[in-house]
């Protein structure tokens, strides 16, 4: 799988959650690094890392891939389709 395939590729639940978490780290950080006050030296270091594991962390998360559908169907709506199939039975449709 290629990595552009991969990017586009749905995301689980979880590393959706973990991707948000890390564009959240990079925004508070980014915000504490371009502030237009001085703050002390440990602040401003403890912003550069955590910035660095943000980027990380959303890279990371976006590039998993939901393992609920075959490997040559990894478009959303088939996800889309093959989740409301499961639920199907359940819904009693």
């Amino acid at each position: 799988m290629k990595i552009v395939e991969r990017i586009k590729a749905p995301i689980p639940k979880f590393f959706k959650i973990l991707r948000t978490i890390g564009l959240v780290m990079l925004a508070i950080s980014g915000t504490v690094v371009a502030a237009p006050v001085v703050l002390p030296a440990v602040v401003v270091s403890v912003a550069g890392y955590m910035a660095v594991a943000g980027g990380i962390l959303s890279a990371v998360s976006q590039m998993t891939v939901s393992p609920l559908v075959p490997e040559g169907d990894r478009k959303g709506g088939v996800l889309r389709q093959a989740q409301d199939d499961t639920n199907r039975a359940r819904d009693g449709d």
